[in-house]
């Protein structure tokens, strides 16, 4: 079976293919903004140097956030069209997960939420857990933590075979919301 992983919630769009639980392609792309005009080009690109089609595959497993709001919208959007149109399985990763999964260590994982804030959490990937949850975070907090590494988009490391370990079936597509964390800056402005 063929599984595609999309996630585009941060600077780096991260696309790889797996079959039967191997690696046979990934791709990390750093963004300029432009993840829009890269996601569809990038997988498709990666299913034709596989020689597959979007027929072939079995599973779409998607990073569902927190990260940039545009960029994890794109990401679900077309996990959710990838799922809904070719009739496969739809599945869902953790953004701040997947970019940790490739450190077997105590992780402090983040992405800029800006004003002195980070998406983040601590993960111990030893053993499985998390030590501090998903949350919006003061970076000034998230320093006083106790955790080995940094991790963030300038240095993250996935790990599919935790990937396919954890992912969480969508039973339907329509319904999958990302995970935002907090509201736009839009949506602020609505209740000031």
């Amino acid at each position: 079976m063929y599984s595609l992983i999309i996630d585009s919630a941060t600077k780096i769009l991260y696309i790889s293919l797996i079959k039967d639980e191997k690696l046979l392609d990934e791709i990390y792309l750093e963004g300029r903004l432009d993840h829009a005009k890269n996601i569809v080009y990038k997988i498709d690109e990666i299913l034709n140097k596989n020689n597959i089609t979007t027929r072939d595959l079995g599973e779409v497993i998607v990073g569902i956030g927190p990260g940039s709001y545009t960029g994890v919208r794109m990401g679900v959007a077309v996990g959710k069209m990838l799922a809904v149109f070719m009739n496969i399985k739809l599945y869902t990763i953790s953004t701040l997960k997947l970019m940790s999964s490739g450190y077997k260590d105590i992780a402090l994982v983040k992405i800029d939420a800006r004003r002195g804030n980070s998406f983040a959490c601590i993960i111990d990937n030893i053993n499985d857990k998390y030590i501090l949850d998903e949350g919006m975070y003061e970076n000034t907090f998230l320093e006083e933590n106790k955790y080995n590494i940094v991790v963030s988009d300038e240095n993250y490391k996935v790990d599919y075979k935790t990937i396919l370990k954890d992912k969480k079936l969508v039973e339907n597509p329509h319904l999958l919301v990302p995970n935002y964390l907090r509201e736009t800056e839009a949506e602020r402005n609505l209740h000031d």
